[in-house]
């Protein structure tokens, strides 16, 4: 319960596991009174140590809210509480012909409230958008136990500030979300997937532009480095048959929409991804044959895993047009630093998982080397007009980078928001917004 998927792990005074938005009001309520810290747990699924009660205190864990409250296909929308699992979601909304698109990797395993808390992504963030494009409106147990409803189930509303998206992206520092209700889209009837291998990183790139330049709009478009497929063809030797395609580079892309024009669209986008000096190309249109290819790609963080090195993740964002320089300078570190360096992820967004692959006792003996590398690739991404998380968030891991990539305005109004819903730091203290002249302890 102290630790997500990150390295960093405390010890809470206490865990309770409340039944009830107003139970959740209520735990919040006395630690209000009494100034004790909050830290609310989901799943648990984290990258970034979010959930990691550094000051000790209560850690409230939504493990017991876990109920589909309503999937209401007339009004395309579905009511969750925070501890329902992501692909558990979709495919109760999938059974009624809707379609819930946010896709983030550990979909079997991480929980919709902690997607609210980080403004999760995945795959389809390319053509879909992330979770806030999907939040119509919550319930929020504020710092002092008083319990709200922001947003609501329409569409549309302009009733007042975007309350709603003060909340999500908060990791927890501004409240405890308790329900959620979540735009749905009609299911599309019909999808493919096509595999591409490439000689390197550089031409997958360039062919990713091509692909926009021609108009097309995949859902997803996924790119893996040859670091990465080296991992997947190691680890699958002994696994389950999945087709790995020739090069240094892959490019998996998925289109989906009517049957006619999805056909239509895969098989131009083969002929333009073998102008641009595609190795091999391969495409599936039944669901069977499409999931064994999106199979090579969840493997990904497997396989580096089954290396035996330590993966250190960092879900960093560049432009679009960035691509190409942010794998010749990771390769570049590659060589400089002596570190395997492993590049997957969305390349239709520039959301790019940059691993950096060390051995036990490199992580134990080389941590002044290991943080200027990282310093140097959150520097350069910044200096591009990039971002240092696309999906993660801040949490601990991001800390020490957090000055860097926000101006003293910016962080100063984040400190404004803190203070007006809690003004005595009692939610996930010790994370990146943090009062200076805040009361609260550890009991």
């Amino acid at each position: 319960m102290g630790k997500d998927e990150w390295f960093a792990a405390a010890i809470p005074e206490i865990v309770v596991e409340p039944t009830t938005s107003q139970e959740v009001a209520a735990v919040l309520g006395y630690a209000c009174d009494r100034h004790i810290p909050v830290t609310t747990r989901g799943a648990g699924y984290g990258y970034v140590g979010g959930c990691v009660p550094v000051h000790g205190g209560i850690l409230l864990s939504t493990v017991r809210l876990h109920r589909i409250l309503e999937i209401h296909p007339g009004d395309f929308i579905a009511v969750v509480q925070p501890a329902v699992i992501t692909g558990t979601l979709q495919e109760a909304v999938r059974a009624q012909g809707l379609f819930y698109p946010p896709d983030p990797a550990s979909l079997a395993h991480c929980s919709m409230g902690g997607n609210v808390a980080t403004n999760a992504g995945g795959p389809r963030c390319l053509k879909y958008g992330v979770t806030r494009n999907y939040v119509l409106g919550l319930e929020v147990a504020l710092a002092d136990g008083t319990l709200v409803r922001v947003g609501g189930r329409t569409h549309k509303n302009k009733t007042g500030f975007d309350l709603v998206g003060i909340f999500v992206g908060s990791e927890g520092l501004l409240g405890v979300i308790t329900e959620i209700t979540l735009r749905l889209l009609p299911l599309p009837p019909a999808y493919a997937t096509l595999s591409a291998g490439f000689k390197n990183m550089q031409e997958a790139a360039q062919a990713v532009q091509a692909i926009f330049a021609s108009g097309f709009l995949p859902s997803a478009m996924e790119v893996a480095d040859r670091f990465t497929l080296e991992a997947a063809r190691h680890n699958l030797r002994n696994g389950p048959p999945l087709e790995i395609p020739p090069g240094n580079a892959h490019l998996l892309i998925e289109i989906d929409g009517q049957e006619a024009s999805v056909l239509g669209e895969i098989r131009a986008l083969e002929k333009l991804l073998v102008k641009k000096h595609a190795l091999k190309t391969h495409y599936a249109t039944t669901p069977n044959s499409c999931d064994q290819m999106w199979n090579l790609r969840r493997s990904f963080s497997m396989a580096l895993r089954a290396t035996g090195l330590i993966k250190l993740n960092e879900d960093i964002v560049v432009p679009r047009s960035r691509l190409c320089d942010l794998f010749d300078f990771t390769e570049h570190l590659q060589k400089e630093s002596g570190f395997q360096i492993a590049c997957f992820g969305h390349a239709g967004d520039g959301n790019i998982h940059v691993n950096i692959m060390v051995s036990k006792g490199e992580y134990k003996e080389e941590q002044e080397k290991i943080s200027l590398l990282l310093k140097t690739i959150f520097l350069q991404v910044l200096k591009w007009n990039g971002s240092i998380t696309g999906e993660h968030g801040i949490g601990l891991a991001k800390l020490p980078w957090w000055n860097e990539a926000t101006s003293p305005a910016i962080r100063d109004l984040h400190s404004r928001l803190k203070l007006a819903l809690d003004p005595d730091d009692i939610l996930n203290p010790g994370k990146f917004v943090e009062l200076p002249t805040a009361k609260s302890k550890a009991t």
